[in-house]
């Protein structure tokens, strides 16, 4: 009895071992590079704002967004959809106006079906002849991914749970001086 117990503790704890180091599997998309780059100095504002990822982005109605944020909050991003090449998003913008620091917002949809989001910045050092954008009516925000509970502690709670019934099942039974 003792060597089954032994080789179910041994098959528990190499499985959470071989689970617990296998995160990259798990990886979310991420921002690689992008046009205009964070913090950047520029003279004359951009027509368009470039995000490339590491894994590919899905493309559809309102699955990515991008908010242009320029000097008093005033809103700069051009209306229409982005266009989404693989792992490339290109967003287009409305010609900029003061001389000011600018904040891209973007939300894209991962094609794993998670949402990536994040903030760049950059400077226009020269004033643009643009006006912004209309304020847009108020939309319900949806849930974010940051409440969900990560795969590994579903997985470390299964292991724990399992093998604590695999201990208990063997544990529990009837000992040998007990037997008729």
């Amino acid at each position: 009895m003792n060597r089954v117990v032994s080789l179910l503790l041994t098959g528990l704890v190499a499985g959470a071992v071989v689970l617990g180091t296998a995160t990259p599997a798990f990886a979310h998309n991420v921002l690689v590079s992008s046009d205009p780059k964070d913090g950047s100095q520029l003279e004359s504002g951009p027509a368009a704002i470039t995000l490339v990822f590491d894994q590919a982005v899905n493309a559809g109605e309102k699955f990515n967004t991008v908010t242009v944020t320029g000097p008093e909050g005033t809103r700069w991003e051009a209306e229409g959809e982005p266009t989404v090449k693989n792992n490339t998003v290109v967003f287009p913008i409305r010609p900029l106006g003061p001389a000011a620091e600018y904040t891209i917002g973007y939300r894209v949809l991962s094609a794993d079906g998670h949402p990536v989001t994040g903030s760049l910045k950059f400077t226009l050092t020269k004033a643009g002849d643009g006006t912004p954008a209309p304020t847009p009516a108020a939309e319900p925000t949806a849930p974010t991914d940051s409440d969900a509970v990560p795969i590994w502690v579903w997985i470390a709670a299964a292991v724990v749970l399992l093998g604590g019934g695999v201990f208990l099942a063997l544990r529990g039974g009837a000992k040998e001086g007990d037997r008729r």
